[in-house]
């Protein structure tokens, strides 16, 4: 298949605005728009403004691993987001440490570029419309509709994001040149924006093709993904509620009318397009404990091996190198040992106890952590979180995901093949022997908790840490499975499509089918559900979006002013304490995102969201 053509990028950001901010970039003219007359006239140029679109739109989604350390399993750390995300720092600047509360209120560059990118769309969106309007070839109007539809559902995207985050916000589908246009705007109801996101998404699905034409175009399943996600999301505010939001009253009407759109939607994904889960689902084979020569499919999928599969119906490309459009994965989840990755985002020690034993199916005894230093049978002691035995018989999507001790995992300096690297917490690059082999551990001074990711990060020399060409994933097929489950479950309790496409989830695992008990009611299919987007999800930048929409974050970590809940290492040390006597209104603004008061000092009419004022 073709890949869209990165060089063009650079030469469509010369025919767009350069944003910084909401309104300070909409008060400018672009100095070199060019006329009709020149361009905007043949589907190259079309296509080609789509691709800076595109390419603009990728800077707001492709580190969504970010917002994982929103959640319990994630742990997000230190600067690096603050100055290397996209291309100037965009979108998560202003915080030190993306953390499970007092997060909310620094997310104003990523408020500031979604507009940005909503303007972007809108000027796309335009001119194209007068091309299909002077167009009388009927193939050149169809393809022009095209550039339209995919256009339409990268604003839906955009302003599905700005809304799960922000509640209501100004609805704009013009494009803005003066500052004057928006300076008064005022906040629209969410619903009001909801509808105009399902209308983009409709008409998306109307104008794409069946299968993409190109990697990285878009076709009619990511359209009805997008638009079964947003109604799930919208049948979730309108049933659990959304209080921080005192704009929105919830509608139990609404909400079962929501939860049955998205089943439809997910549905016809499903069934309609003969689509397949990475190599077919199947689990494929798992290494030995402290081997890696072979690994789980799961591990493949996030590797540049699976871009173009059918498995991802929703993503943004990136060049690799030398296009100035890589991936920072490596960077930001690998450890030093591997191209000198930082670990800014490492696993905490409780996603470990959430993969299930691929013997009974169910979760196995709690990890014990234990201090190697004092307890000298550490290694050995049954349970142990540093006795390697311990991770034997887990869900393949374990080894596929984390670093335990003694696991290991290919090194690579200066784009050469360093062999393999055992990870041993708190040995950072120390000399070991294993088995009668010299090696040098693993250097991950980035963790605290006992793990580091082994999802996302390359098992491969070649490429440096920013040299990445991976899809990145914004909806995958497996999401929708079990987006259908939770949507249908909602309307018609447990039923067997929903459970079949959770068990076909759990299979790619190498785990047993759901026993009866986890599908015996709603409440107990919705655990079995949630388990699964769990582990399935992992930095994916899912769960804390999720936490939210289900009004969780209480039962995750506790009530308002009672003793939170401590995050620990696999040695038994306290490294984090989150929601300690924490008050109403912290929980409160854990469930909205703040408008940043840059945009409201220019505005007078943009509101702030409740727990903000």
């Amino acid at each position: 298949m073709k890949r869209l053509n990165f060089k063009s990028f650079v030469y469509i950001l010369g025919l767009m605005f350069v944003f910084s901010s909401c309104d300070e970039q909409l008060d400018q003219v672009p100095t070199v728009d060019m006329s009709s007359s020149i361009y905007w006239k043949t589907e190259a140029d079309a296509t080609t403004a789509l691709n800076g679109l595109c390419s603009d739109v990728r800077y707001l989604f492709d580190r969504d691993y970010y917002l994982d350390g929103m959640g319990e399993f994630v742990r997000v750390r230190g600067n690096s987001f603050m100055n290397t995300y996209g291309r100037t720092g965009r979108a998560y600047m202003g915080n030190w440490e993306i953390r499970p509360v007092g997060s909310m209120a620094g997310f104003d560059r990523m408020y500031e570029f979604c507009f940005g990118a909503v303007n972007r769309a809108n000027y796309v969106i335009e001119n194209v419309q007068k091309m299909v309007e002077q167009t009388t070839l009927p193939d050149k109007k169809k393809n022009l509709e095209t550039v339209i539809g995919e256009a339409k559902l990268m604003r839906a995207l955009v302003y599905f994001r700005l809304i799960s985050m922000w509640g209501d916000v100004p609805y704009i589908d013009w494009r803005v040149y003066k500052n004057s246009e928006v300076a008064s705007l005022p906040r629209t109801p969410i619903e009001t924006i909801k509808d105009s996101i399902i209308s983009d998404l409709t008409y998306a699905y109307d104008k794409l093709p069946v299968k993409a034409s190109a990697i990285g175009r878009m076709a009619k399943p990511a359209a009805l993904a997008l638009r079964g996600k947003v109604q799930l999301y919208w049948g979730c505010w309108n049933k659990n509620g959304w209080p921080e939001l005192d704009s929105f009253t919830p509608d139990q009407t609404k909400a079962s009318t929501a939860f049955k759109a998205a089943a439809a939607d997910f549905k016809s994904v499903i069934q309609d397009y003969s689509l397949t889960l990475f190599r077919n689902g199947e689990p494929g084979s798992c290494d030995a404990l402290g081997k890696a020569d072979v690994l789980p499919n799961y591990f493949y999928l996030f590797l540049p091996a699976a871009n173009g599969d059918p498995e991802f119906l929703l993503y943004f490309t990136h060049g690799g190198t030398g296009s100035n459009q890589s991936e920072e994965l490596m960077r930001d989840l690998a450890g030093r040992s591997l191209e000198t990755g930082q670990a800014w985002v490492t696993p905490r020690f409780e996603i470990a106890d959430r993969y299930q034993s691929t013997i009974t199916g169910d979760f196995c005894d709690p990890l014990i952590p234990l201090d190697v230093a004092t307890v000298k049978d550490a290694r050995t002691r049954l349970n142990s979180a540093v006795n390697p035995q311990s991770y034997a018989n887990r869900d393949y999507r374990m080894k596929s995901t984390i670093l335990w001790d003694y696991e290991m995992c290919k090194g690579s300096t200066g784009k050469v093949d360093a062999g393999w690297v055992p990870y041993i917490y708190k040995t950072w690059g120390a000399k070991v022997t294993i088995n009668g082999v010299s090696y040098t551990s693993y250097n991950t001074d980035g963790t605290n908790s006992g793990y580091v990711f082994r999802k996302f990060v390359r098992n491969y020399a070649g490429q440096g840490r920013s040299d990445g060409d991976f899809n990145w994933p914004v909806i995958r097929l497996a999401d929708v499975f079990l987006m259908y489950a939770e949507a249908d479950n909602e309307v018609n309790g447990p039923q067997t499509l929903a459970i079949d496409l959770v068990n076909k989830i759990r299979h790619r695992g190498n785990l047993p089918a759901l026993a009866a008990s986890k599908t015996s009611d709603k409440a107990a299919f919705f655990s079995a559900i949630e388990q699964e987007r769990i582990v399935e999800l992992a930095g994916e930048g899912q769960r804390s979006f999720d936490l939210r929409r289900w009004r969780a974050i209480e039962r995750v970590w506790g009530p308002a002013l009672g003793p939170g809940k401590a995050s620990y290492d696999t040695y038994g040390a306290q490294v984090a304490k989150f929601f300690e006597n924490t008050n109403e209104l912290s929980y409160q603004q854990s469930y909205i995102f703040k408008i940043p008061q840059s945009e409201r000092d220019r505005n007078p009419n943009l509101t702030q969201n409740k727990p903000y004022r």
